[in-house]
């Protein structure tokens, strides 16, 4: 009986205890593994950071305009009787553009005219005869009245039949027309643009502290989107006499040569105005900067990168202070002093002290 329950009691340990036993030795030996396991280093790409000579800029935005350029609109209501442009083609100043039907007036001249010369020979005769008292000044005094109204009704028309051909006030560019012959305009109604494109006005702001590196004859250069990261070149030409005290800004007004039209008034510009002493500067590329609310960083590599020891290689997350941008990189004013290495993508894989190896070819 003995026997039968020792024999129990040892199937029942082999039962129980070796699972268990198991257990406790799997646990151990996973511990030790996590305990020892390093997670492989992560593949970066990298840049060292540059001591560069900058020429200091103000960055703004602005639009351009027509040095010269107008809406032409009709002055006086009437038919359209002819149209005398094309769009889109350049005129001459003084070229006419659109004739209103001006039939009336013309016969109303007409009829003025012949009024007037009769007024002129009744004013001739009574001019001889108030010389000998013939007439009294009182007669003599309605024919000059009569001759005067007769020149004012000339005039008058005369003035009607130029508002009713329009001419271009300037040379230029003239835009889409918006009148055919037959239409009926009125006063104020819209004919065309027309702009001169040779050269443009570029209008922009700047804050008030910017004033005292401003000046007249400043270089500008700006991009505009239709033209992509093509640049253009101007001066400023006038600097406003007050700051808006809304805004505190000042208004700027920089020009433009445009003599291959690849410009047009209205359009959106990024602008940056050259000022006049280069400064030393550290810089990185715009890459290699996190942006977060807490404040920018970036990466500093850390250790040696050699063929055999790569595996020494980790970062070292560093806050910095960002100043000015040109051409895809970002001036430090904070936070290197220009002998560092740092990460310029694969970042969002990173932590302080992570380990890394380095390979510009591979687009991450």
């Amino acid at each position: 009986m003995l026997k039968r329950w020792l024999l129990t009691g040892v199937v029942l340990a082999l039962l129980f205890g070796v699972p268990a036993g198991l257990k406790l030795f799997e646990k151990h030996m996973t511990q030790q593994f996590f305990a020892s396991f390093t997670p492989p280093p992560v593949t970066i790409s990298a840049e060292a950071v540059r001591l560069e000579t900058w020429q200091p800029r103000l960055t703004t935005i602005g639009s351009l305009t027509a040095i010269q350029g107008v809406e032409l609109k009709s002055e006086v209501k009437g038919i359209v009787r002819d149209v005398m442009f094309q769009s889109g083609k350049q005129v001459a100043a003084g070229q006419p553009l659109l004739q209103l039907d001006d039939q009336t007036e013309q016969a109303n001249l007409k009829s003025y005219k012949a009024r007037l010369k009769l007024a002129q020979l009744t004013y001739d005769r009574d001019r001889a005869l108030i010389e000998k008292r013939a007439i009294s000044q009182t007669q003599f005094d309605q024919s000059a009245a009569t001759l005067d109204e007769a020149h004012a009704a000339v005039a008058q028309t005369e003035a009607m039949l130029r508002k009713k051909n329009i001419t271009a006030p300037f040379s230029g560019t003239i835009g889409i027309q918006r009148a055919e012959p037959g239409d009926y305009l009125s006063e104020g109604d819209k004919i065309a643009t027309l702009q001169d494109l040779t050269r443009l006005y570029i209008d922009f702001s700047l804050p008030e502290q910017a004033v005292p590196e401003l000046f007249k004859g400043q270089a500008i250069r700006f991009r505009v989107p239709a033209h992509g990261d093509q640049w253009f070149t101007g001066a400023i030409d006038a600097i406003n006499a007050k700051v808006n005290s809304d805004t505190r800004y000042i208004d700027v007004r920089g020009i433009v040569s445009n003599s291959d039209t690849q410009l047009l008034p209205g359009m959106f510009a990024d602008i940056e105005i050259i000022l006049a002493e280069q400064v030393p500067v550290v810089t990185v590329p715009e890459t290699a900067v996190t942006y977060t609310l807490y404040g920018d960083s970036v990466y500093v590599i850390q250790g040696k990168d050699s063929e055999k020891e790569t595996d020494t290689l980790s970062v070292k997350r560093t806050f910095v202070r960002t100043g000015e941008r040109q051409q895809g990189r970002v001036a430090i004013t904070e936070g290197l002093d220009g002998s560092e290495q740092v990460v310029t993508s694969g970042q969002l894989k990173l932590d302080n002290g992570t380990r890394v190896v380095i390979n510009n070819t591979v687009q991450l």
